[in-house]
């Protein structure tokens, strides 16, 4: 029993010493074959942005801006797909106008935006190949509209595998400030719109004289009493006056018809012989 027993636990130590020693073996050939772990992709890539100005200017000013991705692994050559991101404060998206070209021309994009931020990705993959030691360069123009007055914009450039795994970023940040308007072109406005008052001026100016004529003609002569008073002094004493002697000459020459009429009567009777009663007049007997 004792010699079983001690075999026993021989063959135990063996296979448990055995199970050590291939663990050990299994993790080593596995690190062997797994090898040293590749640089990730921030070490390998990095992207620039080149010709941002100071600040940009509002207006027909157009800028070109670069973007540049470079390699500086060991391993092999990649495509690129570039996408910009951009991010307006104090102005609107639809104030900035930008452009992806290439040598051939205009490159296609696809433009998606959200608020106050735009994304603007190339459909197809760069022309150029990013190899080790190598750059691909994305150009995009830049402009903002007239009736921008102040503002901020931020660009961030990211390039993308084929895969749409990130290789790199670089984001820039700028102020966009607006152009006055040239002292040129504001001064003659006021020149020209002076003389177009004076002319309004005149016109009421005219059409007042007309009514003033008409009213003139329209006024009625003054009353007789009044330019009597006004020539010598006439009252209505005086009037009274005049009719009195008018009253009185027409009475006296009525009388003196009327007698005129009595002795040609009389004549014509004692032509005839038919005696006429004379009329007996009244002498007045002064004392």
């Amino acid at each position: 029993m004792d010699k079983t027993d001690g075999r026993s636990e021989a063959v135990v130590m063996v296979w448990r010493n055995a199970l050590r020693v291939g663990a050990v073996l299994a993790c080593l050939s596995g690190t062997a074959l797994v090898g040293p772990a590749p640089a990730s992709a921030a070490d390998r890539f990095s992207t620039e942005l080149s010709g941002l100005p100071a600040q940009f200017t509002a207006g027909d000013q157009v800028r070109t801006v670069s973007a540049v991705v470079s390699n500086k692994g060991d391993g092999g050559c990649v495509k690129v797909r570039w996408s910009m991101v951009l991010s307006v404060q104090g102005l609107r998206l639809d104030q900035v106008k930008m452009d992806r070209i290439e040598e051939t021309g205009s490159f296609p994009l696809d433009i998606r935006a959200q608020g106050d931020v735009a994304r603007l990705t190339d459909r197809q993959l760069d022309p150029g190949t990013l190899c080790p030691d190598r750059t691909v360069t994305a150009t995009y123009r830049v402009a903002f509209a007239e009736d921008v007055t102040r503002g901020r914009i931020t660009m961030a450039a990211e390039a993308y595998d084929p895969n749409l795994r990130l290789l790199a970023r670089r984001t820039a940040t700028r102020q966009v400030v607006g152009t006055a308007p040239p002292p040129t072109t504001a001064a003659p406005e006021p020149t020209t719109a002076s003389p177009e008052p004076t002319e309004e001026v005149l016109e009421p100016t005219e059409e007042e004289t007309e009514p003033t004529e008409e009213a003139l003609a329209e006024v009625p002569p003054p009353p007789a009493n009044r330019s009597a008073n006004a020539s010598g002094g006439f009252g209505v004493v005086q009037a009274a006056f005049l009719l009195g002697g008018l009253l009185l000459f027409l009475g006296v020459g009525l009388l003196m018809r009327l007698r005129q009429l009595t002795r040609t009567a009389s004549d014509g009777g004692e032509a005839d012989g038919v005696p006429v009663r004379r009329p007996v007049r009244w002498t007045t007997v002064r004392r």
